[in-house]
């Protein structure tokens, strides 16, 4: 059977629900396919269970310091890991369900349950069904990446997806990958009580960030008994009689290491390759990911992709930009672009980092003349209260215009008093704007002022 929509959406993830509202609303009749959970990855793989799951693992942790704020608990603090699970699942059915209950009770909204493939450029198939329409947004997302390593098919091992499953803790959890999904997973399950291995490629963990950055993370983890073993040269796998071998072959250190439970967390690729996109004649890249223009639209006229399978941002809240970008554009007569957007984005271990812009090793990439102020967290009040004093700020700011190029806040609140500063960039302020605001105290945010009045030159790489 053949229908014809004003739209098609393919993907129920953090684009596709929003966007069908907005074109509903306009009175368009409008197509949504998914093949198998609402909410896409955030909801059910992401954000959602696994933020439920640091705050478990947090609740535990502060549990084991009351005694650092006067509070005396009696019997020690033990953990219901069929509780934790269960929490962390119900938020993401409740959610799931949420999403899926809106759509479907959406006036013009059609909403099929199916595995969407293109037979044209402006054509799908789902099932017996062909569907048809002008404009197709697509919005499947993306999952864990499994790359060929030696002996991995012989062995059992964890994805993001699967570890959400579990219902018990690991014994000992190596976790291949010294990246932000894995560091979030390798310290809630350490704080569940796990002994946790992160084995890392490179030579320190979160390579994309600043090096001081990426070792105070590393101090973070090392004081709450997670090994780290860097510069892992030949990653490998063998079945043992207590779980996996993982073969490390790190200068210093055993070679092998020897787990109950192995999670891969070594990247993700997008949900491209079963879509019959080349019936379409929609472009990818090398790995997958459909190309866009600045205005999301792909290489087919009318053929839109929106979210991780972009590769324009794999964070929801990029991907519900597009949405906003896109329904700005063809319903508001607006022009936004995605290269107009600020990066901003957040590691959720404890304490968190929260960054914005550029980072200390763009800036001095660039050559531009730059100011650069940094604080502890010792010296921050609300942090000190807390008893919560790892980490530091970091500001960035252009010599020559004021603008504010980027900051990190590895710290308590981190994630939520960087938006202070990202704000500031998206409405064009400069840096001695910010500094004369009149922060709340006690709070994080309100040294960032302080931090902008102690600027000083960044000097070129290697001085």
């Amino acid at each position: 059977m053949v229908q014809r929509f004003d739209a098609i959406v393919i993907g129920a993830g953090q684009a596709g629900p929003a966007l069908a509202g907005r074109l509903t609303a306009a009175g368009q009749r409008v197509a949504v396919i998914e093949r198998k959970l609402f909410g896409g990855t955030c909801v059910n793989t992401g954000c959602m269970p696994t933020k439920t799951l640091v705050a478990s693992a947090y609740a535990a942790h502060l549990a084991r310091r009351a005694a650092d704020y006067g509070v005396v608990l009696q019997g020690g603090v033990g953990i219901d890991a069929k509780a934790v699970a269960a929490r962390q699942q119900g938020v993401s059915a409740r959610a799931r369900a949420n999403v899926e209950t809106w759509l479907r009770g959406m006036t013009g909204c059609t909403v099929l349950t199916g595995h969407a493939r293109f037979v044209s450029a402006h054509a799908v198939a789902v099932g017996d069904d062909i569907l048809k329409a002008e404009r197709i947004f697509i919005n499947v997302g993306g999952r864990a990446r499994v790359p060929e390593m030696p002996g991995i098919d012989a062995v059992p091992f964890l994805t993001n997806t699967s570890l959400l499953q579990l219902d018990t803790i690991p014994e000992h959890l190596v976790v291949v990958g010294g990246s932000y999904i894995g560091l979030e997973f390798a310290q809630a399950y350490r704080r569940f009580g796990s002994k946790v291995t992160v084995v890392e490629m490179g030579p320190r963990l979160i390579g994309r960030e600043d090096s001081d950055i990426s070792e105070s993370v590393a101090g973070i983890l090392r004081d709450e008994g997670i090994a780290l073993r860097l510069n892992a040269e030949c990653i490998g796998f063998e079945p043992h009689a207590d779980g996996v071998a993982v073969g490390v072959n790190c200068n210093e250190g055993e070679p092998e290491i020897v787990g109950s439970h192995v999670l891969l967390a070594v990247g993700r690729r997008p949900n491209t390759d079963d879509l019959g996109l080349e019936a379409a004649g929609i472009a990818v890249d090398a790995r997958g990911y459909i190309t866009i223009d600045d205005g999301l639209q792909t290489n087919v006229p009318g053929v839109y992709a929106l979210g991780d399978c972009n590769g324009r941002g794999a964070f929801t809240h990029t991907a519900y930009n597009d949405f906003e970008i896109v329904a700005a554009n063809l319903l508001d007569g607006a022009s936004r672009r995605v290269s107009d957007r600020i990066p901003g984005y957040a590691l959720y271990i404890d304490p968190p980092l929260g960054r914005v812009g550029m980072g200390e090793t763009e800036v001095r990439a660039s050559g531009r003349p730059a100011l650069m102020g940094t604080r502890p967290m010792t010296r921050v009040g609300r942090a000190v209260e807390k008893g919560e004093t790892k980490g530091f700020m970091k500001v960035l700011v252009d010599a020559e215009s004021q603008a504010i190029l980027g900051a990190a806040i590895l710290g308590t609140g981190g994630d939520e008093a960087v938006h202070g500063i990202l704000d500031m960039m998206n409405a064009g302020a400069t840096a001695p704007t910010l500094q004369w605001a009149v922060p709340i105290h006690p709070t994080v945010s309100e040294l960032i002022p302080t931090v902008l009045g102690d600027l000083k030159p960044l000097p070129s790489s290697g001085s």
